[in-house]
């Protein structure tokens, strides 16, 4: 796809997985929890280009992904996954960090 191609957001919704139908995808967004580039939707008809950032509230928790290309289709799972970065840490391992301790108190 070109450059300047864009997909509707509840199609795009649709064939990355994210929602079961593209019906549910525009119930979703009409409820306005969704942002685009930080910027909340509530229209179903709104386009995604790729490098656009999503914000997502799913059940799990909140994810934040990045469209690296347009999918053409409701596809596999495995495809789906291939359109799009996750930018959160979610599901990524904890990173080791020391514990502060607060002044005067000892763990030990």
């Amino acid at each position: 796809m070109a450059e300047s191609a864009s997909l509707r957001i509840d199609k795009l919704l649709c064939f990355l997985r994210f929602a079961g139908s593209r019906s549910l995808a525009q119930d979703w967004v009409g409820e306005g929890h969704i942002r685009l580039n930080g910027r909340r939707i509530e229209r179903a008809s709104t386009a995604v280009r790729c490098g656009d950032i999503l914000v997502l509230p799913l059940r799990t928790g909140v994810r934040v992904i990045t469209v690296a290309r347009l999918p053409a289709r409701r596809g596999p799972a495995e495809e789906a996954r291939g359109c799009y970065e996750m930018l959160d840490a979610a599901g990524a391992p904890p990173l080791a960090r020391p514990e502060i301790e607060p002044e005067g108190l000892s763990l030990l």
